[in-house]
């Protein structure tokens, strides 16, 4: 029996609607040589019942294992799996049907040893959604790097939609011990390999991200705190712009302190850059209330991603603490 071309790999906990929708999405796909490879990461409720609907249309394993974060769950699938390339994907993405095909045809062109694609809002998401997606993939929040066709120079894939070759995992042995950013250290460590990233423009998801502003918050927060981690593991790969919403921050309270002295120029300049944050979220959400969050959404990433950055900075780097040590919450423990 040949060897599917894909395997797509969802590590999930709990999750049991979203990952209905994705394997709904799945089963239209147009390109059909694949696999679908469910790794159950310690559901308290397991969710074998979901994948067993799906059997009939789809060539689909269910496996159950215990909660070990969605890293060491993407290595067990693949283990599971003879594919030539493995996609990962979060439960709460959504597939556009010519998906598969457009990675298929990318791959056929371009001979990418890894790659990934964007992510994207559907009409129907909710005003938060929609918000939440702008702050994360914006150019003037986060500079594109999550996939813009116009500031991708060396593609850093992120898990919610990545895929490798067999080749990178058999090289690599996958995911590390990290929880948080486990997918720019891969990125890296193929890098230092010598294989080849791709960004494939067509190849974007719907990703219904489930925060709400609280929980969105903790999440940049905790990817503030994996940047210098990785900055230690990959020092070569470090960059000027990572210290960027730390900065932005800090200028924010120095911009506040000065207003109470009748200085009101850098309070008019962040003024300004919420205004132009307004404008283009309007542009992309179309609607007035998600274009008033995402203002809200991109603010709360700047502070919080700047806190957690600082906050590691000074545990790692002053303090002199390893990083499993400061962060426990971020790795895996045998």
């Amino acid at each position: 029996m040949n060897s599917p071309f894909f395997a797509i790999i969802i590590a999930v906990y709990e999750r049991e609607e979203e990952l209905k929708k994705l394997l709904e999405s799945i089963g239209n796909q147009v390109f059909r040589n694949f696999e679908v490879i469910v790794v159950d990461d310690g559901s308290p409720r397991p969710l074998q019942e979901v994948v067993e609907e799906f059997q009939p249309r789809l060539s689909i394993k269910y496996y159950y294992k215990e909660n070990s974060g969605p890293g060491q769950s993407r290595n067990f699938g693949m283990q599971k799996s003879e594919a030539n390339y493995y996609i990962f994907l979060d439960s709460d993405t959504i597939l556009p049907p010519q998906y598969l095909q457009e990675i298929s045809k990318a791959l056929e062109k371009n001979k990418y040893d890894f790659f990934g694609g964007a992510d994207a809002a559907a009409e129907d998401f909710n005003a938060l959604q929609k918000a939440i997606s702008f702050a994360m993939t914006s150019m003037i929040s986060t500079g594109g790097i999550r996939g813009r066709k116009q500031s991708v120079m060396r593609f850093q894939p992120r898990s919610f939609n990545m895929g490798i070759s067999r080749e990178c995992f058999s090289a690599t042995g996958g995911f590390s011990n990290l929880r948080v950013g486990e997918d720019p250290d891969l990125s890296m460590r193929l890098w230092e390999k010598g294989f080849r990233s791709g960004f494939i423009e067509k190849a974007w998801v719907y990703h219904q991200r489930r925060n709400n502003l609280k929980s969105f918050g903790r999440q940049v927060r905790s990817f503030g705190r994996a940047r210098p981690v990785l900055n230690r593991r990959h020092p070569q790969y470090r960059k000027l712009s990572f210290w960027f919403p730390s900065f932005f921050i800090l200028g924010f309270c120095i911009a506040i302190l000065l207003a109470f002295f009748g200085i009101w120029w850098l309070l008019i300049f962040y003024g300004f850059y919420f205004l132009v944050v307004f404008i283009l979220a309007f542009i992309e959400t179309k609607g007035l209330k998600s274009a008033i969050l995402g203002c809200v959404a991109v603010f709360i990433q700047m502070e919080m991603y700047g806190i957690g950055f600082l906050e590691a900075q000074i545990k790692l780097n002053l303090l002199r603490q390893k990083p499993e040590k400061a962060f426990p919450q971020h790795f895996t423990h045998d």
